[in-house]
C-alpha cells in the first residue's frame, strides 16, 4: 500500500464526515457567544482542538465497532474490517489525537471548555460506543449527550461559564440528535439486524419509533424558539427556525401517512431533512 492510500485510511478512520459537522456546530456556537467581536485565533484553536478530540473517539468507535462493522453494509469496508490498519496502530492514532486535542483545550480556552470536551469523548467511547450501543434502545439518548458537547464547547469557549443560553443550545442540539439518529435506525434497518445493535425500530418497532421522533422534532422546535424568548436572539431567527421547525414536524407526521414500502424512502428523507434544518439552524444562529 503506498503512503497517499494509507493516508488516505487514517483520514477515513476519523468519520470526516462527523467531525465537519461537528466543526459547523462548534463555530455557530463560539460566533454566536461572541456577540459580534471574534476572536479568531480563539476560533481556530478551539475548533482544532475539538475535532482532533472527536476524531479521537471516531477512531475508537471504530476499533470498539469492528466486529459489528464486519456484518453491516454500509461498514464492511471500514479499515480496521479489511485489515489495512490494524488494531495497535488504531488506539496508538486514536491516543495522539486525543492528547493533542486535550493539549490545546487546556493550554488556549478555558477548564470548563476542556471540561466538556472529556465529558463528550468519555460519554461517547465508553458510554455509548462501549456499552449501551449493544445492549440498550438508550444508547441513543446517551449519544445524544456527546453529539450535543460541541456547539457547547464553541459557545464555552467564549463564555467561559454556563448560562441560560448554553443550556438551551445543548438541548438543541441533544433533541435533533434524537430525531436524526432514529431516522438513520430505520432507513439503516437491515443492516442493524445483522449487526444485532439495540436501537430502538429493532427493539420497539418502526412504529414506536415514528411516536418518538415526532416528540423530539417537537421539542427542537419549541428548544430553538426559547433563544428568541429569552432575548438571545432577534425576530429574524425566529422566524426562520419557526418555519424550519414547522416544516421538520409536518414531514414528521408524514411518516404515520406512509405504507411500509416507502417507510426507507421516508426516513432517508427525513434524515436528510434533520441536516437541511441543523444546517440552517448554525447559519442562522452565526447570523
Amino acid at each position: 500500500m503506498n503512503t497517499t492510500t494509507l493516508i488516505r485510511q487514517y483520514y477515513i478512520l476519523t468519520k470526516p464526515g462527523i467531525i465537519y459537522g461537528n466543526a459547523l456546530t462548534v463555530i455557530a456556537g463560539f460566533v454566536f457567544a461572541s456577540r459580534g467581536y471574534i476572536d479568531y485565533e480563539l476560533l481556530f484553536v478551539t475548533l482544532l482542538g475539538l475535532s482532533l478530540i472527536v476524531a479521537s473517539g471516531c477512531v475508537y468507535n471504530n476499533y470498539i465497532d469492528r466486529d459489528i462493522d464486519a456484518r453491516m453494509e454500509r461498514t464492511k469496508k471500514r479499515p480496521l474490517v479489511t485489515g489495512t490498519i490494524t488494531s495497535e496502530s488504531t488506539l496508538i492514532f486514536g491516543a495522539i489525537l486525543l492528547i493533542l486535542g486535550l493539549f490545546l483545550l487546556y493550554f488556549f480556552t478555558n477548564y470548563t471548555t476542556f471540561l466538556a470536551s472529556i465529558i463528550g469523548f468519555v460519554v461517547y467511547v465508553f458510554l455509548y460506543s462501549l456499552w449501551l450501543k449493544r445492549t440498550s434502545t438508550h444508547g441513543t439518548i446517551i449519544g445524544s449527550i456527546s453529539g450535543a458537547m460541541p456547539i457547547l464547547v464553541g459557545y464555552l469557549s467564549v463564555r467561559g461559564e454556563i448560562d441560560i443560553a448554553a443550556i438551551i443550545l445543548f438541548c438543541i442540539l441533544a433533541f435533533w440528535q434524537m430525531t436524526h439518529s432514529f431516522a438513520i435506525a430505520i432507513y439503516r434497518l437491515h443492516d442493524y439486524k445483522n449487526a444485532r445493535i439495540a436501537v430502538l425500530p429493532v427493539k420497539k418497532g418502526i412504529k414506536n419509533t415514528k411516536i418518538q421522533m415526532l416528540i423530539y422534532t417537537g421539542l427542537f422546535g419549541v428548544a430553538t424558539l426559547l433563544l428568541p424568548i429569552t432575548g438571545y436572539t432577534g425576530w429574524v431567527y425566529f422566524f426562520v427556525m419557526a418555519i424550519s421547525g414547522c416544516s421538520w414536524l409536518l414531514y414528521s407526521i408524514k411518516g404515520f401517512y406512509v405504507d411500509s414500502q416507502e417507510e426507507v424512502t421516508w426516513a432517508k428523507k427525513m434524515f436528510l431533512f434533520s441536516i437541511g434544518v441543523l444546517v440552517t439552524f448554525c447559519v442562522v444562529l452565526i447570523v
